[in-house]
């Protein structure tokens, strides 16, 4: 029995505060003008003690038309609803849409209290019962108690009660070890205290001197005092009311709707991908694009909802995918429920699951949705295994390259057994692991046939040069928040079969080296000059030069070619404009080692000499070797390494 919420539903005048009252001995309309005009304009709360020495909390809603969004706000955090009708009206339009409103918030259990019983005879009494059975089949109460009672008189209040605490054995666990969060239903101001809110504790625990953060404002604070059900306590639980007094926070920065949570635990978002579910009763078509009210949580925020696989509308009673684009933005959880309304006139619409609380928008030519249908990775989220959904997840995120921390906190904490699903996942291959990253394989599937589209171009353009430079492909087929995991995707891509790396140059997997006619010519006319020239080889400006004479083509295909021999190791760059074969940078190299044989210290006038060639190029040559770590130079002269 601990830990549970009681939530009234049900029309205008139906008696649902005075029979809390005669349950509990607390009068929950507190306003003035509730007490002026006899009807629940806010939420209102007290509780029930039950045979345990416990107490379960219970939340009078408004049952007028227009008060419909702060009953709303109260619904969510019901483990138990009192449907409470009077008998001597009968089922009545907010009887209808409470009740809808509780069926698509996911509640579970419930009675009814079918109360005025005192005013209606036998017969009327009987009757009602039957249309209120009727009313009910379907939904979530259907076959559930119907109890005669009256706040008025006492009839059958002992009997409700004892029903309650049998009813609250049904209530399901709650989440206690998950990061705790709060729905904010009231904030205010307490003398000598500062700033307050209430709410339900939807799941994990909270302990004074905490630290909390406002969702979706982002502002730091602190559990400075905590009251269950007006009693001070060091810690409240999931499925408890709870009163937090909050330090260095005004109220003016926190307003009903925000959520009060485990810092980091949330992310803010505009954009959720849902499962709709619409009222059976509605006799309005919801087109896409419907601008509609999002109950979640306590707040209520504009949005637009987007049907998904070009769906052009959904009618009474069915259930489609799509996603809604929020005015502002709120920090929801997979899995969380809602409720929506039309923006004009005020009508509910239907209500749903959140499937993604963070999603990014639908666009058809989103890279990652080619190779899954968006309703197809809706599906799988919604009813999948948790291998499916965790897969499902990656595929969507994959282009952020995100973290496993990462997605386990924001979609799987629950999830007890999300490290060993995630294990099979990456030895199947299904998702490849770089370092703390992970992505998807058919994300790495779009980026490889994207990489091997852009080399096969380059080998076109180039096609004696071994590839592309890593970091310039890797700057085409990544987004620029991705740039840090190049060496990864490389070894992956490489691994796929779509790239092979060379050195620091990325090749088509299918890519060689060839040598037409004209290439052929310029290579054997090129080896020739610096064979012939040995350790004095030929100005580069005049060899550009030479080849330069003819049509752009051929001046292309020089490039080309003489490209291809450096990348080869053919020629060596000496410096920017010195290139020498290297037949003879190998002969050069001996030379030297044969003279530091002679004389450890080798001058370079003398190794010029025994070159042959001006000083010009022996330095060319020596600076080359420095370079390379071969030699060190010390005075006028140089050592071997």
């Amino acid at each position: 029995m601990n830990n549970a919420i009681i939530g009234t539903a049900g029309h205008v005048d139906h008696g649902k505060t005075l029979l809390i009252k005669a349950l509990t001995g607390i009068e929950t309309d507190r306003l003035k003008e509730e007490k002026k005009r006899g009807i629940t304009i806010e939420l209102g709360f007290a509780h029930l003690s039950l045979p345990n020495g416990e107490k379960a909390g219970i939340i009078d809603v408004p049952g007028h038309e227009k008060f419909v969004r702060n009953m709303l706000a109260g619904a969510g955090s019901i483990d138990l609803a009192m449907l409470v009708i009077a008998a001597d009206e009968g089922i009545m339009p907010q009887t209808r849409e409470h009740l809808a409103i509780l069926d698509m918030l996911g509640i579970k259990h419930g009675l009814v209290a079918l109360n005025k019983a005192d005013l209606v005879e036998p017969e009327w009494l009987e009757m009602i019962m039957l249309d209120i059975e009727e009313e009910l089949a379907g939904s979530f109460l259907e076959g559930c108690e119907i109890l005669p009672v009256s706040a008025y008189t006492g009839q059958g209040i002992d009997g409700l009660r004892n029903k309650i605490f049998e009813m609250l054995n049904l209530a399901e666990p709650k989440k206690i070890h998950s990061p705790f969060r709060m729905p904010i239903d009231r904030v205010f101001t307490m003398d000598g205290f500062g700033t307050v809110v209430t709410g339900t504790l939807s799941e994990g625990s909270l302990a004074l001197g905490d630290d909390v953060q406002i969702f979706p404002a982002g502002r730091m604070t602190k559990a400075r005092r905590i009251q269950v059900h007006g009693d001070e306590v060091q810690k409240a639980v999931a499925g408890q009311r709870v009163a937090v007094n909050l330090s260095g926070i005004k109220v003016s920065e926190i307003e009903r709707g925000f959520w009060a949570a485990q810092p980091q635990s949330l992310e803010n978002s505009t954009i959720l991908d849902v499962v709709i579910e619409i009222d059976k009763n509605m006799t309005r078509e919801i087109k896409n694009n419907s601008r509609l009210h999002l109950h979640h949580g306590t707040g209520d925020v504009l949005c637009n909802l987007i049907l998904t696989d070009d769906k052009k509308s959904v009618q009474a009673g069915e259930k489609a995918y799509g996603q809604l684009r929020l005015e502002e933005p709120i920090a929801a959880k997979m899995y969380d429920r809602f409720v929506l309304r039309f923006y004009s006139p005020m009508e509910t619409v239907g209500g749903g699951v959140i499937l993604d609380p963070i999603a990014k928008t639908n666009r058809k030519k989103n890279m990652a949705e080619h190779q899954m249908q968006i309703s197809q990775r809706l599906h799988l989220i919604e009813n999948g295994s948790v291998a499916e959904k965790i897969e499902a997840v990656f595929l969507h995120r994959s282009a952020d390259f995100p973290k496993k921390s990462y997605i386990q906190e924001k979609f799987f904490t629950e999830t007890a057994n999300f490290d060993e699903e995630l294990k099979c996942l990456l030895d199947q291959e299904k998702i490849v692991s770089l370092g703390e990253h992970i992505v998807h394989k058919d994300y790495l599937a779009i980026i490889g046939k994207k990489a091997k589209t852009i080399l096969g171009r380059y080998h076109t353009a180039n096609p004696l040069h071994e590839g592309m430079a890593a970091k310039e492909l890797m700057q085409r087929i990544l987004p620029s928040r991705a740039q840090n995991f190049t060496d990864g995707v490389l070894t992956a891509l490489a691994k796929g079969g779509f790239i092979k790396q060379n050195s620091n140059f990325i090749a088509h997997i299918d890519f060689k080296p060839t040598l037409n006619t004209e290439h052929t010519k310029i290579e054997q006319k090129l080896l020739k000059m610096y064979m012939d020239g040995g350790f004095a080889p030929p100005d580069y400006k005049g060899v550009v030069e030479q080849f330069s004479q003819g049509q752009a083509k051929e001046k292309k295909a020089f490039e080309q070619t003489f490209a291809a021999l450096i990348s080869s190791g053919t020629l060596i760059a000496l410096t920017p404009q010195i290139h020498m074969h290297k037949d003879f940078v190998e002969k050069a190299l001996e030379t030297f080692k044969r003279m530091a044989t002679e004389n450890e210290l080798v001058l370079t006038k003398d190794y010029r000499d025994n070159l042959d060639t001006s000083r010009k190029f022996a330095m060319a040559i020596l600076e080359y070797f420095d370079k390379k770590g071969a030699t060190k130079m010390i005075g006028d002269g140089r050592v071997l390494l």
